[in-house]
């Protein structure tokens, strides 16, 4: 079975034609105050991104007590705590992201949430999403995969900390159930340094797959998600705040409003820059090609009847009239019809 190649999600559709679907990852950087999760909803739908996506999780639910946070959580909270005690802070229950949600399409935004566990996702039935974003986390959790699959939405898998092998594997389990699938490459450290980025697995997953890519990018500013949209990305996720000087474990790498507005420029411009795949001339170079190319011309006297030769023949500019030069070869060994002098246009 192969994966679906056009996915409507809210009311845009993404297909390998598409422009790229901006998503601006909110998270947890409402730092558990819902009065600013709406605020960030306001804020990204003026940036000019098509979603916005936040978090949703039952601390009990995801992880044991004791669990040590990242080292990344460690360095932007300054902390050794607990994840379990970083996390409770930071729960939003559905009933709550409804509202969330609903705030967001007043915005004409498409509002999505990652569910971190199987309790928070059937609570999320209430919310009707448009489509679901599977955390990096859950890219090998085959059994909450199915069950998310089940629920026949459009799912956008993230692939960070993963092995390819681990990707074909859950790419051939989900298709079957579900064949709406986009393929997030992703790097799952924050920031993550160039030399790990690896873009070319994108052209990778389209070749294996070939199944509509993205990109959630965890580098530094609006780093590498420009240039993920030249190598394919059809969606491009970055988190998202307020304010990078907040305390919480992702505002350091998240890009402030002015960094995500112009983020949105230049994914815009680089789409641009794709263009057709057609190779001809563009609407305005075909002016220029009448100016610039060259056409048969006579390199000497040329009387009629002659034989035309590789000596008597040469190219010049000539405005765009007469055999272009691509078509000399085919000239050689007729005759002239009439009499040519030196840089007269050859018009057999």
């Amino acid at each position: 079975m192969k994966p679906a190649g056009s996915i409507k999600i809210g009311h845009k559709t993404i297909d390998k034609k598409s422009e790229c679907f901006v998503i601006a990852e909110a998270g947890v950087n409402h730092n558990g105050d819902f009065s600013v999760a709406k605020e960030m909803i306001d804020v990204a739908s003026e940036c000019g991104v098509d979603a916005i996506k936040f978090q949703s999780f039952i601390t009990k639910e995801l992880i044991l007590s004791n669990v040590d946070m990242a080292s990344y959580q460690k360095a932007n909270l300054k902390n050794d705590g607990s994840q379990y005690e970083m996390l409770k802070k930071l729960e939003v229950p559905a009933n709550k992201m409804l509202e969330l949600k609903e705030h967001a399409e007043a915005k004409n935004l498409i509002f999505l949430t990652t569910p971190f566990d199987s309790v928070s996702l059937h609570a999320l039935d209430i919310c009707d999403l448009d489509a679901y974003k599977v955390a990096s986390t859950d890219t090998t959790n085959l059994v909450f995969l199915r069950e998310m699959a089940a629920k026949g939405k459009p799912m956008l898998l993230s692939t960070g900390m993963t092995y390819f092998s681990e990707v074909q594997k859950v790419i051939a389990e989900l298709l079957p159930i579900n064949d709406q699938i986009i393929l997030l490459h992703c790097t799952s450290n924050y920031p993550t340094d160039p030399t790990e980025v690896n873009l070319n697995v994108l052209k990778t997953f389209e070749e294996e797959f070939d199944i509509i890519t993205g990109f959630s990018d965890h580098t530094a500013g609006i780093g590498a998600s420009p240039y993920s949209v030249i190598m394919g990305a059809k969606v491009v996720e970055k988190h998202f705040t307020l304010d990078k000087s907040q305390p919480g474990p992702d505002h350091k790498a998240s890009l402030e409003p002015d960094e995500l507005t112009e983020l949105v420029n230049q994914i815009r411009i680089a789409q641009s820059y794709l263009g057709s795949n057609v190779k001809m001339p563009t609407l305005s170079e075909l002016g220029t090609r009448n100016s610039l190319q060259k056409s048969v011309v006579a390199k000497c006297q040329i009387a009629s009847g002659e034989e035309l030769t590789l000596d008597n023949l040469s190219t010049k500019r000539t405005g765009g009239k007469g055999i272009p030069a691509i078509y000399l070869d085919d000239l050689l060994g007729r005759t002239a019809q009439r009499e040519y002098r030196a840089d007269d246009i050859i018009d057999l």
